[in-house]
């Protein structure tokens, strides 16, 4: 018999089954109904007798106790009196037995509670893990919930249109879906701030080589794209997995990306409603002029929620532009506003919090890593401890694709987009938070504090990762002729191009790093210590779109011009 269906009678609600044995003071399971046995007289407390056997034997006439010695009546002097008789036994049991009751009756009270509760928690407990879905990603992400240190989590919006009322949005025929507009959460290493990165769905990108998980249990390497597409066909496309948008994250962020959260349209029907409406906030009447839906809100202030909710996210119509960068900033105040009814009023009721959690897990698939109701509840306590005005939102910063004549998608903004990846790389809070200031500053002192060796024994290999044009061949010319630096060489392009600057180097050569990063003026998070042992090659230092020139330090800003909100900021004001 299963744990759902260890003692359970038929129609019979399990807590009821649990019964209190007054002769072991436990309770027990009691599957056919029988009564509890009754209940034996008092036992009477002994007194101890020094060790070795009883003159004479044991005494006759006196009752008998549960070990079989006799019990007879002592005074507080330890003499006996003898055997009781049954007349005073029968006196002095009333005020023994209302004390044994109210006993009983309160370990029996607290044995339901206690049992009931246990069922109630183990059944809300298995429904959520039934909800769950998950996916096996291979060795990309992590294992541990939130380890030491800052994490990243990617939350992928499923643009699959399955479900009802969802034909509205477009195609159905796609059962698997595409990455939709894709939030980064980066969680600050002390979890006292976090920042949502908004990725375009329309955002041109290079997807990698990713390898993936079959059904049978073998391993099958999709081919990345040639060339920059759509960020969207990072899922879905070709058989690729949520792994597979992780790593074309990795590869444009430069960051490590720990788990994956994909939610589809239902999960925002179902969300929406299990909170009891998300507030939003309009300067003008908006309405699905194409007839595709029934939105139609007025101008202020509206509750919404199920299909409207969904609506409204997937509304471009009456935006300014009518862009997706348009419905992006939408989407952000509405996810600010539900966060805020979560925490201020959500969290306050457990049977709200569990039918929240329901509509979650119903339309959720995450990774391996954390892919149970226990590990899901880990991580939701640790970014509950997130005050709601220290986690940023923004979208990624970008321009029109210069390629198109008449651009609809985007590419990364030359200049601020390299700058957000270097906070986010050296863990720089965009809320002003001094003790995450203070540490990131410690951490830039600490990694480079130790010795240096001469520039003339310093050997890298230098190449262009996607800084400026010859910029590995301007740069091998300063090094050479300017710091000293006469073991560089130009290795010219690199296999791909990278987030930010970045010198790798075995651990012997830490001596050697820091005198480059000195010399070039690198930040604490461009130095990248190799796994392997080494030391008797050339370093390989990589330079990135933040890569001015030559001679110009590069180093991670600690504030970027770019459009944020809080998550504490009220989509209505007033």
């Amino acid at each position: 018999m299963d744990a759902q269906g260890r003692g359970r009678a038929e129609g019979a609600d399990p807590a009821d089954q649990w019964v209190l044995n007054p002769q072991t003071g436990d309770y027990e399971l009691r599957l056919d109904g029988a009564p509890a046995p009754p209940s034996p007289p008092v036992p009477r407390q002994r007194t101890p007798q020094a060790p070795g056997p009883r003159p004479g034997g044991p005494r006759p006439g006196g009752p008998r106790d549960r070990d079989g010695e006799q019990n007879d009546e002592r005074d507080n002097d330890g003499t006996s009196d003898g055997p009781r008789d049954t007349h005073r036994r029968r006196r002095d049991r009333p005020k023994r037995s209302r004390k044994h009751k109210a006993l009983m009756w309160t370990g029996g009270v607290m044995g339901l509670v206690l049992v009931g509760g246990s069922a109630f928690a183990y059944y809300w407990y298995d429904r959520l893990n039934g909800n769950i879905g998950t996916v096996d990603i291979g060795d990309v992400g992590s294992a541990t919930v939130l380890g030491d240190g800052p994490a990243n989590i990617l939350v992928i919006g499923n643009d699959v249109r399955t479900g009802e009322g969802n034909e509205a949005y477009g195609n159905r025929d796609n059962v698997t879906g595409h990455a939709d507009t894709t939030l980064l959460f980066h969680v600050a290493g002390d979890r006292s701030n976090a920042t949502v990165v908004s990725i375009p769905r329309d955002l041109m990108t290079e997807i990698p080589d990713c390898e993936t998980r079959q059904s049978d249990g073998s391993t099958k390497t999709i081919p990345g794209s040639q060339g920059t597409t759509r960020f969207n066909e990072s899922y879905g496309v070709e058989g690729r997995d949520p792994g597979c948008t992780m790593r074309t994250v990795e590869e444009l962020t430069g960051l490590d990306v720990d788990h994956f959260m994909m939610f589809d349209f239902n999960a925002v029907k179902t969300l929406s409603t299990a909170v009891g409406g998300v507030e939003v906030c309009l300067e003008k009447p908006l309405k699905d002029t194409d007839g595709g839906t029934k939105l139609d809100l007025p101008a202020g202030k509206s509750t919404i929620q199920g299909e409207e909710a969904l609506s409204f996210l997937r509304n471009r119509h009456g935006l300014k532009n009518e862009s997706d960068l348009d419905r992006i900033g939408m989407q952000q105040k509405f996810v600010a506003s539900m966060l805020r009814r979560l925490k201020e009023d959500t969290l306050s009721s457990p049977s709200k919090m569990l039918d929240v959690a329901d509509a979650a897990t119903k339309s959720l698939t995450v990774d391996q890593g954390i892919g149970s109701a226990s590990k899901l509840l880990t991580l939701a306590r640790e970014l509950g401890k997130i005050d709601l005005k220290n986690i940023t939102l923004m979208t990624l910063p970008v321009v029109d694709n210069p390629d198109e004549p008449t651009p609809v998608t985007v590419v990364p903004n030359p200049e601020k987009a390299p700058q957000v990846f270097s906070m986010l790389q050296d863990d720089v809070s965009f809320t002003e938070v001094k003790k995450q200031q203070k540490k990131a500053k410690d951490k830039q002192a600490a990694l480079l504090n130790g010795p240096r060796a001469e520039a003339s024994a310093v050997q890298v290999d230098v190449l262009n990762g996607g800084g400026p044009q010859g910029a590995a061949r301007e740069t091998v010319a300063w090094l050479q002729s300017s710091a000293g630096v006469s073991r560089s060489a130009n290795q010219g392009n690199a296999p791909a191009k990278v987030a930010r600057t970045r010198l790798v180097y075995a651990p012997a050569q830490a001596d050697q790093a820091r005198e480059l990063a000195d010399l070039m003026g690198l930040p604490a998070a461009a130095l990248k210590p190799s796994a392997k042992a080494g030391g008797e090659g050339p370093m390989t230092l990589t330079l990135g779109p933040d890569f001015k020139k030559a001679g110009v330090p590069v180093a991670t800003p600690r504030k970027v011009d770019v459009p944020q909100s809080r998550a504490d900021e009220k989509m209505c004001k007033g």
